[in-house]
């Protein structure tokens, strides 16, 4: 197996380019198993202020959905804007 840099497998995979000599197929697995792993559910605790308990109830309420459901919306937003924005860095450069 080839190696290369996580930014130069980035771009070959962007552009379209036979990225099948930098994966390890070895340790594959199936695709309910990959599915089974990416969207397992771990729990957290968060320690927030109750200002921020309160926002979040407020808003939470305003829009008809669960305290949590609003916590993971956003987290999950700002996940993808986050990953959005490294992709678009990592483009200009």
């Amino acid at each position: 197996m080839k190696t290369l840099s996580a930014e130069e497998f980035d771009k070959k995979f962007d552009n379209g380019e036979d990225i099948l000599p930098y994966i390890d197929l070895s340790s594959k697995m199936s695709k309910s198993e990959f599915e089974q792993k990416l969207l397992a559910i771990k729990k957290v605790n968060v320690d927030l202020p109750t200002w921020a308990i309160a926002s979040l109830d407020k808003e939470a309420k305003r829009m008809g959905v669960t305290r949590q459901s609003i916590i993971k919306m956003w987290l999950i937003q700002k996940l993808d804007d986050i990953q959005l924005t490294r992709k678009n860095l990592q483009q200009m450069s």
